[in-house]
């Protein structure tokens, strides 16, 4: 079990990690942007020794690097801003050969410039746009030997376990996997399905979950709002017997926690786990 180390409170990197040690955590998701602010993280700051550098300090607190995000927008339709996103997923994928990472994971993105949810969405021609925008960065994660993984979203392109299947069988490459985030595939519209969309999820992409993400959500102003575990509408029965019976030691990390709530939430995940 692990966290988002942008959800920890805000603090210099290595007290974020010894934070999360503290809390009990075996490993984190991180986002160089969210949580390092001592030193720059731009393409040309990703160096070997960087890498090195950050290894031996995830060491040092016994914490596992579960995902290095990058979520940026592979269908944006500006060519310039494209091709530096393009890049910026090359220099994590490089950095993460060093790191040590589990994978380096991403959302599916939007068809439009300010990344934001649009009927197009879901449109055909979005998805044959994303899954050639991912090709070749999926290719240079082959060649670097670095796992990628992407997370179905409902609001985003790839938005159900389908379309996630059709993306991992088109560009057939066993370094492309999926981050599992069961409350990202839900909505407003169908968060009342969620036991047959979770059990879809399972049964189309089993295989091919690397790593699962775990919150909450509850219903707001007619929205589902993402909460931490164990304090919303959630039931994990079906995603912690999947992971308990289907993926040993997979590293799963919490989403929207605070600082207040994130050993609770911990223990919830941790206690259903040990009575099931």
């Amino acid at each position: 079990l692990g966290i988002r180390l942008h959800d920890i409170k805000k603090a210099p990197l290595e007290e974020r990690l010894a934070i999360a040690k503290e809390q009990g955590f075996s490993c984190g998701h991180l986002a160089l942007s969210k949580v390092i602010s001592e030193y720059p993280v731009d393409d040309g700051a990703l160096t070997p020794g960087y890498a090195l550098y950050l290894k031996r300090l995830f060491a040092k607190y016994e914490l596992d690097i579960a995902v290095l995000g990058c979520y940026l927008n592979l269908a944006n339709p500006n060519e310039e801003s494209l091709r530096k996103i393009v890049h910026r997923y090359m220099a994590h994928i490089r950095f993460a050969s060093l790191l040590g990472v589990g994978v380096v994971g991403t959302e599916t993105g939007a068809p439009n410039e300010e990344y934001k949810y649009e009927e197009k969405n879901h449109s055909e021609e979005a998805l044959e746009i994303f899954i050639k925008n991912l090709r070749p960065v999926v290719e240079y994660a082959e060649k670097m030997g670095v796992i990628m993984a992407i997370e179905p979203v409902y609001k985003h392109i790839v938005c159900n376990p389908k379309r996630a299947r059709r993306v991992l069988d088109e560009i057939g490459s066993p370094n492309l996997q999926i981050i599992f985030d069961p409350v990202n595939l839900l909505d407003i519209s169908n968060y009342q399905k969620r036991d047959t969309i979770i059990a879809e999820a399972v049964e189309v992409l089993g295989d091919d979950i690397a790593m699962v993400h775990i919150k909450d959500f509850v219903v707001e102003d007619g929205k589902l709002k993402s909460v931490a575990a164990g304090t919303g509408e959630m039931d994990y029965t079906q995603i912690v017997r999947f992971i308990k019976e289907r993926k040993p030691y997979i590293h799963v990390t919490l989403e929207n926690t605070v600082p207040e709530n994130a050993v609770q939430a911990r223990e919830y995940i941790q206690n259903l786990w040990n009575q099931m």
